[in-house]
């Protein structure tokens, strides 16, 4: 017995001493968030918008509905432009405030 928890004991201190890995999973290197998107989602029954920009994936846009639901919605779709549009001079003004 005093063999086998010796040698569990070697392979943990061996497995211990193992470089970390800097790689990505597969799955997070060749997978995106999105897979397909939806032109017509009403805003109504939206209740949170994510983004997300990943460098092997196209800029993805993430509608949480308020049925708890999470679908893709295409990041051409005219309101959502104009809404990112808004959003983005509503910053730039903010900057331009602050300074």
């Amino acid at each position: 017995m005093d063999v086998k928890v010796l040698a569990v004991l070697a392979l943990l201190a061996v497995a211990m001493d193992v470089p970390p890995s800097t790689a990505k999973p597969i799955s997070l290197v060749e997978s995106c968030w999105c897979r397909s998107t939806l032109n017509t989602v009403p805003q109504r029954s939206i209740r949170e918008l994510k983004f997300l920009h990943t460098p092997n994936c196209p800029f993805q846009v993430i509608a949480k509905l308020k049925n708890n639901r999470e679908v893709c919605i295409n990041p051409e779709t005219k309101w959502l432009q104009t809404y990112l549009k808004n959003a983005i001079n509503k910053v730039k003004k903010s900057r331009r405030r602050a300074q």
